[in-house]
């Protein structure tokens, strides 16, 4: 028991966005949108991918881990339950990550649309447990850094 420690972490990522709250939202919400920019572009080859973006629905998606990292050919599922949603306001998500099987983390991360001008105020504030094994609170939001990011060339901003 000794060596089993899991560290707890929050953090709060922030974007201005052009787009309007409605536009930013259909990102997150359509099924082909999110699968171009949360899971196009990366080393890593999407095997598998389904959402069901409803309060209580499910997404999931299966990836093998590409050549060149630290976990190169090993298999990430990531199984994401919704818990709330408000169109154009919120979206509530706790999700776990495993690794060939064996889970590293579970976090619950809520998305904030706030109007502002013409455009959208974006709050992202992720709470973390993760277990041995994990990728860690820095790695974490450095990957929800550059998620972000992809979500702004998405939007064409």
């Amino acid at each position: 028991m000794a060596n089993s420690k899991v560290i707890h972490s929050t953090f709060q990522l922030e974007r201005r966005l052009k787009a309007t709250p409605e536009r930013v939202f259909a990102a997150f919400a359509d099924e082909a949108t999110k699968r171009r920019w949360f899971f196009g572009g990366g080393p890593h080859a999407l095997e598998h991918h389904e959402l069901d973006f409803k309060v209580g629905g499910h997404e999931r998606a299966q990836m093998k881990m590409g050549p060149g990292t630290p976990v190169a050919g090993k298999t990430l599922v990531n199984e994401t339950i919704y818990q709330d949603i408000v169109p154009s306001r919120r979206i509530v998500t706790a999700y776990r990550m495993s690794m060939d099987g064996i889970p590293f983390s579970v976090s619950l991360a809520t998305i904030e649309l706030i109007p502002s001008g013409s455009g959208t105020d974006l709050l992202f504030t992720h709470q973390g447990a993760y277990f041995e094994n994990a990728d860690g609170p820095e790695m974490r939001k450095g990957g929800w850094e550059s998620l972000l990011n992809k979500l702004v060339k998405e939007l064409g901003e």
